[in-house]
């Protein structure tokens, strides 16, 4: 079981925009890893796009599930994981991290903001932590 994506997103009105991102890609290949992340923004974005306001979704896209959350504020969340991950876990931890995004970056950020201009620095953390450790041989 495995997190290998966490995003925070804005659905505005003429586009999805990535505000902030968390990558684990660190099980791909080396020479994968650099379209991997790129294949997962892009299928975040889609998702989003995709997606009405107010809604919540799992969405299988190859080998992964693809969660997404769609607040009626047009702040999102995606996670994407494996198939064994659970899918509650990942609504909980998309709660918790829209919730707090919404209260540490402004408002008035988000119509405009880009991972380079956001400042939010919990997401790579909350990736590690909701990681699932793999069994010992």
């Amino acid at each position: 079981m495995r997190l290998y994506s966490l995003s925070v997103l804005y659905k505005g009105d003429p586009k999805v925009h990535l505000l902030k991102a968390a990558y684990d890609v660190s099980t791909f290949n080396f020479f994968q890893r650099s379209s991997v992340q790129e294949f997962m923004t892009f299928t975040s974005q889609l998702i989003v796009e995709r997606s009405g306001l107010g809604s919540r979704a799992s969405v299988k896209e190859q080998e992964y599930l693809c969660h997404v959350y769609v607040r009626n504020d047009g702040l999102a969340g995606v996670v994407i994981a494996d198939n064994e991950y659970p899918q509650r876990v990942c609504f909980t931890l998309l709660d918790k991290v829209l919730d707090e995004f919404s209260r540490q970056v402004s408002k008035m950020d988000w119509p405009s903001g880009s991972p380079a201009t956001i400042s939010y620095a919990a997401l790579d953390g909350y990736l590690s932590k909701y990681q699932v450790p793999a069994p010992r041989q």
